[in-house]
């Protein structure tokens, strides 16, 4: 026997193998020792949690983007987050600090560096004004900078949340933190849960959908819109403003209709054969994925085409159709959740504020970003009021963390163009629509922006309003996992009461 032929042998015993492993008792009773221990354990406390939310509907693993309805009445229907990745500057836009200016320049005393970590920041740096001017806006007197000049004529219809803190000042986790929960990898993100909750009101279409502009993915990647260890079916689905709207949409050349059909049922077929064998509920949810990647074939190039909408629409977002570009995908974020769409998000990447060169400096760089959304934020929050679905939809825009009121130097020297390092101590993150006070800030920093001295809260609190405003107690809303109950708010938050209408 040759010595490819002893291999080639070796290679068949060894495949004989893993089978009869994956099927003989006692294989089954070594490996899973700990798996049948965690669900002894996690029988005991079967009450902490549900594995599914309450529903009108019963849970069906076969189509799990039915619609349910939450344990109670939810003001919002969906939502949409606008997330400015790379964390913009709140002393510039909307913390007026009159007493910063004042401060311009100067060394920054010890007291705001004893103690604390930077990203950037080493030695002594200088404080820095605030880069904008400051006027009062609309019925409610909030500040808004004139760097937002559109948003500001809407002033009233938002909710300023101006004590937000956070413990992480690096980007992908203060990313995570915010969307999962966790500011490490392997939680669902927040949309997840809300169609894991909730499911999709148009079964055309995913009930999570995210859009990207800016050029780049935020600093955690797909993470932040991943499942985590739900069902992948509840996964965002990335879309595109440019190009196909998802990659891979249309058959390929000389397959018809009929013919992708026929392929998707016998996928299904063979899916169905190997969840009868193993009872893997993510088989399942593979069939759903393949059902649904048939069917937005048809509706996603539909729903994704600014191109039918009125031109007095395109104008007042200011689109820019067949680009890849935040004007775009606000007009499509409309479109989505009026089609019945549960969570939609948006992620601008660039606005990381450290001045060390043109493009991040916040009196060069930062003010493109700043009119790059300002007027089809504005517009889309008008847009939905007309449509009469800034009631049942929630909007929320921010980013990771906020800014220092000192100016960034890095290595110790300060950097050629003015910026910030990031900062954990306070930002700005506001809501509007959908059950939130209108004309309304709640929360308050420090003379200089430098800490929130009240109104304080953090993601698990941002968390927990949000899917309040869905109809979910957060503290009820769980998943078991590992033989326990979790939770995007993990074992924190409380919903901000104080913000409702």
């Amino acid at each position: 026997m040759t010595a490819k032929e002893v291999h080639n042998q070796k290679l068949v015993k060894e495949a004989e193998h893993a089978v009869l492993q994956a099927h003989t008792r006692r294989h089954f009773l070594k490996e899973s020792a700990m798996g049948l221990g965690a669900l002894a354990f996690g029988s005991m406390f079967g009450s902490c949690g549900r594995s599914a939310p309450s529903t009108s509907i019963p849970f069906d693993p076969t189509h799990p983007l039915l619609p349910k309805s939450p344990p109670f009445f939810g003001k919002a229907k969906s939502v949409i987050y606008l997330h400015m990745a790379g964390a913009p500057s709140q002393l510039e836009l909307f913390d007026y600090k009159p007493e910063l200016m004042k401060m311009d320049g100067q060394d920054c005393p010890p007291s705001l560096l004893e103690g604390k970590r930077f990203a950037f920041i080493r030695g002594v740096p200088k404080m820095l004004g605030p880069q904008a001017n400051f006027q009062q806006r609309g019925a409610s007197g909030a500040w808004i900078s004139d760097h937002l000049p559109h948003l500001a004529t809407v002033a009233d219809e938002l909710c300023f949340l101006k004590g937000v803190k956070t413990d992480q000042f690096n980007h992908a986790p203060a990313q995570l933190l915010l969307h999962t929960g966790s500011p490490r990898l392997g939680r669902p993100s927040m949309g997840s849960w809300v169609t894991y909750g909730l499911g999709t009101e148009n079964q055309n279409l995913p009930g999570f959908v995210v859009l990207t502009s800016g050029g780049s993915f935020p600093d955690a990647g797909k993470s932040v819109w991943g499942s985590g260890f739900l069902p992948s079916v509840y996964q965002g689905v990335q879309c595109r403003s440019e190009g196909d709207p998802v990659l891979f949409i249309n058959d390929p050349k000389g397959m018809s209709r009929d013919v992708r059909k026929a392929s998707i049922d016998a996928i299904a077929e063979a899916n169905q054969q190997e969840y009868k064998e193993y009872n893997d509920p993510e088989i399942l949810s593979r069939i759903s994925q393949y059902e649904m990647a048939f069917r937005m074939q048809v509706s996603v190039p539909e729903v994704m085409n600014i191109n039918n909408e009125p031109e007095y629409i395109k104008e007042m977002y200011g689109v820019q159709p067949g680009k890849d570009c935040f004007a775009n995908n606000a007009l499509l974020a409309r479109k989505l959740v009026e089609k019945g769409v549960r969570y939609v998000q948006l992620f601008d990447w660039g606005w990381d504020a450290h001045g060390d060169n043109a493009s991040n400096a916040l009196d060069v760089g930062i003010i493109n970003k700043y009119r790059s959304v300002d007027k089809s934020i504005t517009a889309l929050l008008l847009d939905l009021k007309q449509r009469g679905l800034l009631d049942e939809t929630l909007v929320v825009w921010g980013g990771e963390f906020g800014r220092t009121p000192m100016m960034e130097n890095r290595n110790g020297a300060q950097n050629p163009y003015k910026g910030r390092d990031h900062h954990t101590e306070a930002f700005t993150i506001w809501m509007a629509g959908a059950g939130i006070k209108k004309g309304f800030s709640y929360g308050e920093t420090d003379e200089i922006g430098y800490s929130a001295i009240n109104g304080k809260v953090e993601a698990f609190d941002i968390q927990a309003t949000i899917l309040n405003q869905l109809g979910f107690d957060h503290e009820l809303f769980t998943h078991e996992f590992q033989g326990r109950p979790f939770r995007l708010t993990d074992v924190s938050g409380r919903v901000i009461n104080e913000i409702m209408a």
